[in-house]
């Protein structure tokens, strides 16, 4: 069959949400990653502005070769690379069926890299976690790693032995799941890059649906190495009062009991802390989101929020707080708006529509919020 995406047509086998149907295995295309690849294609305009000696791209799943053959169309020398010869044999002919000149080729991605590397832009989008190709990709890429995870569950601690042992990290399940998720990826690949005393530095970062996507830029210094080793961190979190706070750096000292009400804590880390995104980038990234995306309007939305997110390292439900308080939940821009007035920084987060994030503690958002209720 054939689908068309973005101002290309491709062939594919089957059409299938892989987060939900099947093991993975064969090629298919992902329609739900829609999103992810309209925003793909945006940063990589919006980075060529940023970077106009970055040329080459490297799509190292390339499944149907549809990323490959959007990031030609943008003037990418693309390579596309799959273990799965069917993969290679139909990436090749969506290259050509787009008049893109490119490069379809049946090699292991960790290899492909460390034969023929580096690149100037990778995109990691594996089934599962991105962590066995990081290695690779940290060490023979010179501009940008675009890596997605869709193993959401041990990223937010609900698989927390298998979030663990991939991430290297403790993960905990709380109400900002998917934020707590992103962190922990984040802090996993920039701990990664560190070792070949690269910093990986995330300049846009998104959790949608089923998976978490970041575009992490690099600088190959060890100085700024250790400058991003700097951002991570610890989470402290209080599940009966809500209260959390956050430590900098790789020893963890977490409370006795929560400050607040005196309740045990679990603590998470290292996370990464930094902002996720840059928010100047965000807005750049947003101004090349074209109408022939079909998915224009959701990364239109999902970008002007990500610009401006508070950067606190976690965010709150609002309907959870309210249930906590016991009162009815208020419209949620009155809700932010009130936290504003009061002087504290408050935003929507892009996580969910009653996400909030604000450097307001519990109590102090229950204060400022008061006249709401």
């Amino acid at each position: 069959m054939l689908v068309s995406e973005g101002g290309v047509e491709v062939a594919v086998p089957e059409a299938r949400d892989g987060a939900s149907d099947g093991s993975g295995d064969g090629v298919f295309f992902n329609p739900t990653q829609e999103l992810n690849r309209d925003v793909t294609v945006a940063v990589l305009r919006a980075y060529r502005d940023r970077d106009p000696r970055a040329s080459s791209y490297l799509d190292a799943m390339a499944a149907s070769g549809i990323r490959g053959v959007r990031a030609g169309r943008e003037g990418y020398d693309v390579t596309c690379a799959d273990v799965d010869r069917d993969a290679v044999a139909l990436a090749r002919e969506n290259l050509a069926r787009n008049d893109v000149a490119g490069e379809a080729v049946h090699r292991d991605v960790n290899a492909l890299l460390h034969d023929e590397g580096p690149f100037d832009v990778v995109d990691v989008d594996p089934f599962g976690t991105p962590m066995p190709f990081a290695d690779s990709a940290f060490a023979n890429t010179r501009d940008l790693v675009c890596v997605t995870a869709t193993d959401t569950a041990p990223l937010c601690g609900a698989h927390f032995n298998s979030g663990v042992r991939k991430y290297a990290t403790v993960p905990q399940n709380t109400e900002y799941h998917a934020e707590m998720g992103l962190r922990v990826l984040v802090s996993a690949l920039v701990r990664t890059a560190a070792r070949y005393d690269t910093a990986a530095v995330p300049i846009l970062s998104h959790v949608t649906r089923h998976y978490a996507r970041t575009y992490l830029e690099l600088d190959h210094r060890a100085t700024s190495a250790d400058a991003a080793i700097d951002e991570l961190g610890y989470v402290h979190h209080c599940d009966d009062c809500l209260h959390r706070s956050s430590e900098t750096g790789l020893v963890a000292h977490p409370p006795e009991a929560c400050p607040h009400c005196g309740s045990s804590v679990r603590t998470a880390g290292p996370v990464w802390l930094g902002s996720v995104r840059d928010a100047e980038f965000a807005c750049a990234v947003r101004a090349h989101v074209t109408d022939d995306m079909g998915e224009a309007k959701a990364a239109r939305s999902l970008l002007e929020t990500l610009a401006a997110e508070v950067t606190a390292p976690t965010h709150y439900d609002q309907h959870k707080l309210c249930k906590q308080w016991g009162v009815p939940a208020p419209g949620m821009d009155d809700f932010v708006a009130a936290l504003e007035d009061a002087g504290y920084e408050a935003s929507r987060a892009h996580y969910h529509g009653t996400a909030l994030k604000t450097t307001a503690s519990v109590s102090e958002m229950r204060a400022a919020t008061d006249d709401l209720f």
